[in-house]
């Protein structure tokens, strides 16, 4: 699957950027000289006060202008650069999840070896074992290909292998295809959300013992919306911190800047949707959805 960056109105375009910048910076240059010609080249040339006040203010709004529009192009190009890095963040998960998939594919004519070797000496027991544990590292993986998103898919199973490294128990469920999901918004947009919210839970619950470290992730759709759930058993959120926590810079970490679930929620707003959050003594549930567009 090719993930492609689009360009809808309002997203920067460099060409466009680099052209603005070329025009805008050649007038400015031009009345700059033109002043100086008037005013310290050529002093014998007699030029009324009028003019030299139109000319002012002509090469002041034309650099005015100019700054702005800079501004404006450098915020643009800012975002596209942000969306570059999602796009990388995604390509990555999906280059793991690949990688995965091969080494299953290659270990898998050595997995049916090494059962009928065991078969064949009635090993059966042993045989049994065998199985048992190649099917739950192939079950691991497969929990997580049924959405029509790879990256969506990919994402997830980086997570999953990040949970179990972490100690945490995690559990998958996926009960949509999120077959239209990209009528709504890019692939990498969700993986961005998810990423953020699946990474502050395993952060949640890593003063917990382990055998308490419990993660689900859940995706879901009604008539109108795509819907999410990632749902840990960290600390309960104060009630005061949780009206707090999606206000960009607010953090109760000792370090990072506080702005993956502003982002998390800016995202979602952008794109028709949002995000909410309830906690008690046994859990904590992010709650999310983007409205369905487009046609099959």
């Amino acid at each position: 699957m090719k993930l492609k960056l689009k360009n809808p109105a309002g997203n920067p375009s460099v060409r466009k950027a680099t052209h603005y910048a070329i025009v805008i910076n050649g007038l400015q240059v031009l009345l700059i000289l033109v002043v100086l010609i008037a005013v310290v080249i050529v002093p014998e040339i007699e030029t009324s006060y009028r003019l030299m006040l139109t000319l002012t203010i002509v090469a002041s709004l034309v650099i005015i202008w100019g700054a702005v529009v800079d501004i404006r192009e450098a915020l643009s190009t800012r975002k596209l650069l942000n969306q570059l890095d999602d796009m990388d963040d995604t390509i990555d998960a999906m280059s793991q999840f690949n990688n995965t998939l091969r080494a299953q594919r290659h270990d898998f004519l050595n997995h049916l070896q090494v059962v009928y070797s065991l078969i064949e000496m009635e090993e059966y027991a042993e045989a049994n074992d065998y199985i048992e544990q190649v099917y739950g590292r192939i079950t691991a993986v497969s929990r997580v290909m049924k959405t029509a998103n790879p990256a969506v898919n990919a994402l997830l199973q980086v997570k999953v292998a990040a949970c179990e490294k972490a100690g945490v128990r995690t559990q998958v469920s996926i009960a949509s295809k999120w077959d239209l999901l990209e009528n709504t918004m890019p692939d990498w947009e969700m993986c961005k959300v998810l990423s953020n919210l699946i990474d502050n839970a395993i952060d949640a619950m890593e003063a917990l013992p382990q055998e308490k470290r419990s993660l689900s992730i859940s995706l879901a759709e009604n008539v109108k919306h795509y819907t999410f759930c990632v749902e840990n058993t960290g600390e309960k959120i104060p009630d005061q911190i949780r009206e707090h926590i999606f206000i960009p810079g607010f953090t109760t970490k000792g370090s990072g800047h506080g702005m993956g679930l502003h982002i998390v929620r800016k995202t979602l707003n952008d794109r028709g949707g949002d995000i909410s959050v309830r906690s008690d003594d046994d859990k904590t549930v992010f709650s999310g959805f983007v409205p369905k567009r487009g046609k099959p």
